[in-house]
């Protein structure tokens, strides 16, 4: 009787199965790895992401569990892909991602992120103070987490690394949207950036000496603008000199010298620090109408209220808006303009502390055992930790330190 004939394909699966098969190679766990989740942001023109894939990869490769939404990083162009190939778990919906110990987000929660985070979990984001109300505060309490805001995060020299890191790209990318919108296409005043020879240079007023205006006044000078710097503090315009390393104009704001200078600008940008979680308004209406049509005024700081009586909050879709003849340009995140360059920011300041924080204990132990992270603690399972907060709402808190004291 003839042998039944065997197919290629057969022969091929019996040939393959001889042959040594691939295993994913193990990785190491402990007691103290984090399990963090990386949801989509749903929060208004939110293209940041706080960890990148290369980050991801170094922290499953020491040890830690990492879930990412699907398409959390879409708008900073990182595929679910990079992020699979990381060693990330993609999970398809909120309510999976939230369930990691440990939330990395760049927006404070929505009210349907609420319904998600488990109690005794930790949220790390930031936390935009003067949009948010007590009865955001008190959910928090109610969900029992710990709450980190990163703008709050100090380093171990005092300073704020994220902050920093956010005012050094905002800063950066004023001048690109003075630029864009100083062009006659955008119903600008049609003059270039800086100048040429033989044309007076733009003329750039910046309100405020921190970290937005030391960036900005760089990229100003380097086209050859002329720079006007005003602040409140002189320490302030005396340490952005000596990091500017050039000659540049300052002045204490006085509202003769002020009015005057707003009067001949092409661009004003507003970067005046909070106060109290608000920004201190110095530009009045009256300013703004002795300005030329044409001129663009840019506030970063409106997200904290604002530096220009005219300002009102608008959207990367819809970014600008004209007041007497005055563009105004009033996004809150700049830096989400530029998602890839912000994230991988964001992730180089996130990623040495969440390693340090698996090596240490956990979180618990990284609070307690770092003065500089602690100051980011604003509630912990269930209590305000941070006074000024507790005070502008009226509620109760207890002392990090002096629990910190009490495990000594």
């Amino acid at each position: 009787m003839a042998q039944p004939q065997i197919s290629g394909f057969e022969q091929l699966a019996k040939q393959s199965a001889l042959y040594p098969k691939e295993s994913l190679m193990e990785v190491k766990r402990n007691h103290h790895s984090l399990h963090i989740g990386l949801p989509c942001e749903v929060s208004l023109q939110e293209n940041r992401i706080a960890l990148t894939p290369d980050a991801v990869g170094l922290l499953v490769r020491d040890g830690h569990e990492v879930w990412v939404e699907s398409g959390a990083g879409k708008g900073a162009n990182l595929s679910d892909h990079e992020y699979s190939e990381a060693g990330a778990r993609i999970v398809h919906s909120p309510k999976e991602v939230y369930q990691a110990n440990v939330i990395l987000k760049v927006e404070p929660l929505v009210e349907e992120e609420f319904a998600f985070i488990k109690p005794g979990s930790t949220l790390i984001s930031a936390l935009n103070l003067p949009s948010l109300g007590k009865q955001y505060f008190e959910r928090l309490n109610q969900s029992k987490i710990t709450g980190i805001g990163y703008e709050l995060i100090e380093d171990k020299v005092g300073g704020k690394p994220i902050i920093r890191a956010m005012g050094e790209i905002a800063g950066s990318a004023v001048l690109l949207v003075a630029a864009e919108y100083l062009s006659n296409s955008n119903g600008g005043r049609g003059v270039i950036l800086g100048g040429i020879t033989g044309v007076p240079p733009t003329s750039i007023v910046i309100l405020g000496a921190g970290t937005v205006a030391e960036f900005a006044t760089r990229a100003a000078l380097g086209v050859g603008a002329d720079v006007k710097v005003f602040d409140k503090q002189i320490y302030r315009l005396q340490r952005l000199k000596y990091a500017v390393g050039q000659n540049v104009y300052t002045s204490i704001i006085d509202t003769n010298t002020l009015s005057e200078a707003i009067s001949k600008a092409d661009v004003v940008i507003g970067t005046m620090r909070a106060e109290n979680s608000l920004s201190p308004m110095v530009v009045t209406k009256e300013m703004i109408e002795q300005m030329r049509p044409g001129s663009v005024v840019i506030d970063v700081s409106i997200d904290q209220g604002g530096s220009f009586e005219t300002s009102r909050m608008t959207t990367h879709d819809n970014p600008v808006f004209k007041y007497s003849d005055i563009i105004h340009y009033c996004v809150p995140n700049i830096p989400s303009r530029v998602a890839y360059t912000a994230s991988t920011a964001l992730s180089n300041v996130f990623l040495p502390f969440l390693l340090r924080t698996g090596t240490i204990g956990g979180i618990e132990e990284m609070i307690y055992a770092n003065r500089w992270f602690m100051k980011g603690v604003y509630c912990h399972k269930g209590t305000l930790t941070n006074s000024n907060i507790a005070r502008g709402f009226n509620m109760r808190y207890k002392d990090l330190t002096l629990l910190m004291a009490a495990r000594m």
